[in-house]
């Protein structure tokens, strides 16, 4: 079907006229742009949504004198001819750069009241919330009107995608019940039922198991959820969208072979030009390797450097500050740094300084130079045949240098050494989104605040060996069906096998010191839909801020959604989250008490 871009206002938009329009009267619509003063003629850029026009006004005509008294970001309608350039005033950063329109008449059809507080023809920076505060101003700026069209065909590619597969659209409620699913709810209270409230779904965890229970075999949503935490660069407190996916009669690899052909699709027709995007089938790494490879479960692998456990080896070594660590419980980890022994010592001093400020004693470090001899401020305390097995299991060559870290929280500090290393020699592949999934997370975890088995990640994964290994292994030794998708160190995804059995649901919950009146009123709904038979079945949910954001090569995730919240979970434009009249209070039946101080 074409896109019929006439309307009753204008003839064509600001992007369509080329050489092949030449001579014929147009009319186009927009938002004066730029006005520039050439003596006796006035050059109007003109911007819709679509592109930008050049079009020239004559002093002898009639509107010139509306025409200078335009302010920028006036809307305006322009009726002309259009003309070809000269070949010396060719603009081809444009598409109608090689035309121009001669102006007969403009019409005014609004005008700023007052000086805009963002100017849009200019790349300056403003204050974020300044421009949240006139998001629609803001949303006129290039790069931002760019990035909201590059959201809208990111989620209609995927949308096909999924389609093409066999997927079925499905939409879910918002309205919902609250259900402890791992964030705070945000609860709307129910003006029918004194006392009762709803709550928006943090996702739609429950209805997409149910809609497999009900039959349907694969599903899809394009899902807001809902979610009151706290914000940061790669997460938007309050509402978030997800490409909500879930499938019948599936292993762990039949959702991955459905999901990576639609990401790396995706990822190939959006990336900037002259990008590297992994191919399906994506690199998996087991969650334990993860965290000890890559000191954390969002391994980016742009980034070459690889951890190794070195703790068995210090043990009984005669290189003291290493042995004792080890002996009161800290880990020892290494970082080989290829070609590394050619940096002059200023890095390494500036290395060493740096740890001391995030908390390290220091970072020790050896390295193999040219002649294979082992060299370094620490070499004099280790043995021949402890320098052999480093060298070994960190697979040195001659100009290698690998790094120590010794602390109770060596994983924490290696996962950070490992990224700065990697900033400091540019060692981080740039143009290339990599692609892997994280598999084989920890069923349960032990919450040392409260003294308790909880659920690592969410209580609705199968549990690898199912109710046996429930009933016979140690929790913590658990591994579940449970798998992230990341790129590039962010992770797009979470997923899992589901929890199809009530046995197995019952006895997970119990672990967790819930009985099973607990799990019957807190997920009433999905159990009892369990006991009529449903089939095994898993998914998983893309974030789409986060693919967006990574697209658009932006670090912030406002950048990519149109009206979001500020860091406080407030919205300026809108004055939300804001105060409500009393009638609405009393037909609620709620009284807003004063707020108690912790």
């Amino acid at each position: 079907m074409t896109f019929k871009t006439s309307t009753a206002f204008r003839t064509h938009t600001c992007n369509e006229l080329t050489v092949g329009h030449i001579n014929e009267i147009v009319k186009l619509c927009g938002f004066v742009h730029k006005i520039r003063d050439h003596g006796g003629l006035l050059f109007v850029d003109l911007r819709d949504h679509y592109g930008m026009t050049q079009c020239v006004l004559q002093k002898s005509e009639p509107s010139f004198q509306i025409a200078e008294n335009l302010g920028d970001e006036s809307i305006v309608q322009i009726t002309g001819k259009v003309v070809k350039r000269t070949q010396e005033t060719i603009n081809n950063s444009i598409s109608t750069g090689e035309i121009e329109v001669y102006i007969d008449k403009i019409e005014v059809l609004s005008t700023p009241e007052s000086i805009l507080p963002i100017q849009v023809n200019v790349s300056n920076e403003f204050p974020e919330e300044t421009r949240l505060t006139y998001r629609y101003l803001d949303l006129r700026k290039k790069e931002m009107h760019d990035n909201i069209i590059l959201r809208s065909s990111i989620i209609s590619h995927m949308r096909s995608e999924m389609i093409n597969m066999g997927f079925l659209e499905i939409q879910t409620p918002i309205l919902t019940s609250s259900s402890p699913e791992g964030a705070r709810d945000y609860l709307v209270p129910s003006r029918v039922h004194h006392g009762k409230f709803y709550a928006l779904p943090q996702a739609p965890q429950q209805f997409k198991q149910l809609l497999m229970v009900a039959g349907f075999d694969k599903y899809f949503q394009i899902a807001p959820c809902f979610r009151d935490e706290d914000a940061r660069a790669d997460r938007s407190p309050g509402e978030f969208y997800q490409l909500d996916v879930e499938m019948s009669f599936v292993s762990q690899d039949d959702v991955f072979s459905a999901i990576e052909p639609m990401l790396y699709s995706t990822f190939k027709k959006f990336a900037p030009a002259g990008y590297f995007v992994t191919q399906p089938s994506f690199p998996r790494i087991k969650f334990d390797d993860a965290m000890l490879h890559y000191g954390c479960d969002k391994p980016d692998l742009r980034n070459p450097l690889v951890i190794e456990d070195l703790s068995d080896l210090f043990r009984n070594s005669g290189f003291a500050v290493f042995a004792n660590g080890v002996s009161n419980g800290a880990k020892v980890r290494s970082i080989n740094v290829p070609n590394c022994a050619k940096e002059p010592r200023s890095f390494f001093d500036k290395m060493n300084d740096w740890a001391k400020e995030i908390g390290l004693p220091g970072l020790g470090y050896i390295s193999i130079d040219s002649t294979s001899e082992f060299k370094g401020p620490i070499v004099k305390f280790l043995s021949t045949a402890e320098l052999v097995e480093i060298s070994k299991i960190n697979k040195m060559n001659p100009g290698d240098t690998v790094f120590f870290i010794c602390d109770n929280d060596a994983q924490k500090f290696s996962c950070l050494t490992r990224v700065k290393i990697a900033q400091q020699l540019n060692l981080i592949k740039e143009n290339s989104y990599e692609f892997c999934w994280v598999v084989d997370f920890p069923m349960f975890e032990h919450d040392d605040e409260a003294n308790k088995i909880i659920f690592s990640h969410n209580p609705f994964s199968m549990p690898q060996g199912g109710l046996e290994a429930l009933n016979s292994t140690d929790p913590l030794d658990i591994r579940a069906y449970q798998y992230d998708i990341v790129c590039n160190g962010i992770e797009l995804s979470s997923g899992a096998i589901r929890n199809h059995v009530p046995e197995i649901m019952y006895k997970a919950f119990e672990i967790t010191g819930h009985n099973r009146e607990f799990v019957d009123d807190k997920f009433g709904a999905m159990i009892r839909a369990f006991k009529f038979g449903a089939p095994p079945h898993g998914g998983c949910a893309p974030g789409i801020d986060r693919i967006v954001m990574l697209l658009a090569n932006t670090d912030n995730i406002r950048e990519v959604i149109a009206f979001p919240f500020n860091q406080r979970a407030q919205d300026p434009m809108m004055g939300a989250p804001a105060e409500v009249s009393k009638q609405q209070l009393t037909e609620l039946n709620i009284a807003i008490l004063p707020k108690v101080k912790k």
